[in-house]
């Protein structure tokens, strides 16, 4: 997500359970296991960075959630390499320059072996771009903007690509609602929301779906009404809103109130929207779809189990950045095993050449290092989410 940068260093610290942790204090020593050195002494250390607070912080903490039950799984299984991990996690607060702050302590005080993060896109690719210079081999479990891949041949990322998704729902429009014109709105300083709108209008022109309104605001905006009712003046058949969790709360209430009647559609950032929204309103969520990257119906009894940990140790549900954190750090560790040591190169040939059966399926990596994988449609409907189909555009 595109973030107001701001120019304060990170103070933070590791609070640790046995290996696993992710801090949100300030000026507190981390507690550390095993040797100085990532790859030596009991323990192998793999770094973290998530926004446990701020406004994004609904999906650091359910990323961080998800990672620690693969830790504790891989440990009890008897860890990598013949040693456990320990992961090592900081609070970013969903800003670039924090971010690339706790990345520097990671890398220079702790000596990780390898990086699970970021979550959203901005403070991801400042990290990315720390990483490259390193070597540091480097998967985001839910970064999905295009360039975050592109920085460098050791970054990869377990979820979709923005452009993946825009494209994908521009056909599920044209091809499965049978939708001939489409209104959009989106943030225009958001760089998840922008790549996911540009490829969204370049495919649907491609297929001859109009766009017959197409709106901006910026980061921080709470009052959508004037670009909603030009918007519903037009009534298109769908309305694309690729942008994150708590703006869509603001935007389908509003959106209702002014009585736009087109199905909303989005992407994987809508996850976690019931959390957000008023229980009293979620009727304005009825009868919209979004591309995730899992279907918590799935039959699979890995995923079950998952599913179970996860709310016994959370009180809550999972969602799809649990699960994904929980397949980025199961990859990563896959990785150093096959690869037979902590090094950096021979750890991103591994990831490079993977074939991991995860909680989001089959996952391999095409030549940007970016997922080969289907998407599930999900709709939501009184309250609830609710799995459609799988489709491949």
């Amino acid at each position: 997500m595109k973030m107001r940068i701001l120019s304060i260093a990170l103070a933070a610290a590791m609070l640790t359970s046995g290996l696993t942790g992710c801090s949100k204090g300030a000026d507190k020593n981390s507690e550390t296991s095993g040797a100085a050195s990532g790859a030596s002494g009991d323990a192998i250390k793999i770094g973290g960075l998530a926004p446990l607070t701020g406004a994004v912080s609904v999906y650091g903490n359910a990323t961080n959630n998800g990672i620690k039950i693969a830790v504790d799984e891989i440990n009890d299984a008897g860890g990598v390499l013949g040693k456990k991990i320990q992961y090592i996690c900081y609070d970013e607060k969903g800003d670039a320059t924090e971010a690339v702050n706790a990345y520097n302590k990671l890398v220079q005080n702790d000596e990780v072996v390898a990086l699970v993060g970021d979550v959203t896109s901005t403070p991801t690719l400042a990290v990315a771009q720390q990483a490259i210079q390193d070597g540091l081999p480097m998967i985001t479990a839910t970064g999905t903007a295009e360039a975050i891949t592109q920085t460098g041949d050791n970054i990869f990322r377990a979820c979709f690509t923005d452009p993946f998704q825009g494209e994908l729902m521009a056909n599920y429009a044209s091809k499965k609602l049978n939708a001939k014109t489409a209104g959009i709105i989106y943030n225009m300083a958001d760089d998840y929301s922008l790549g996911l709108m540009e490829t969204f209008e370049k495919t649907a022109k491609e297929l001859g779906l109009k766009i017959v309104a197409k709106e901006s605001y910026t980061t921080n905006d709470v009052d959508f009404k004037s670009q909603l009712t030009k918007i519903a003046a037009q009534k298109p058949d769908v309305f694309f809103v690729p942008v994150y969790a708590q703006d869509l709360a603001l935007i389908a209430v509003q959106a209702q109130q002014i009585g736009i009647k087109a199905k909303m559609l989005g992407a994987d950032g809508w996850d976690g929207v019931l959390e957000k929204i008023d229980k009293s309103n979620v009727s304005a969520l009825d009868g919209s779809f979004f591309s995730s990257q899992y279907s918590a119906e799935s039959d699979d009894p890995a995923l079950k189990k998952f599913l179970s940990t996860y709310k016994e140790r959370n009180k809550t549900e999972a969602n799809m950045f649990s699960v994904l954190g929980y397949d980025a750090m199961k990859m990563m560790a896959q990785a150093i095993t096959e690869a037979g040591s902590t090094d950096s190169q021979a750890i991103v040939e591994k990831l490079a050449a993977i074939d991991y059966n995860g909680l989001t399926g089959n996952i391999k990596f095409d030549k940007d290092r970016n997922p080969i994988k289907q998407a599930a449609i999900t709709t939501i409907q009184g309250g609830k989410n609710k799995f459609v189909e799988f489709y491949k555009k």
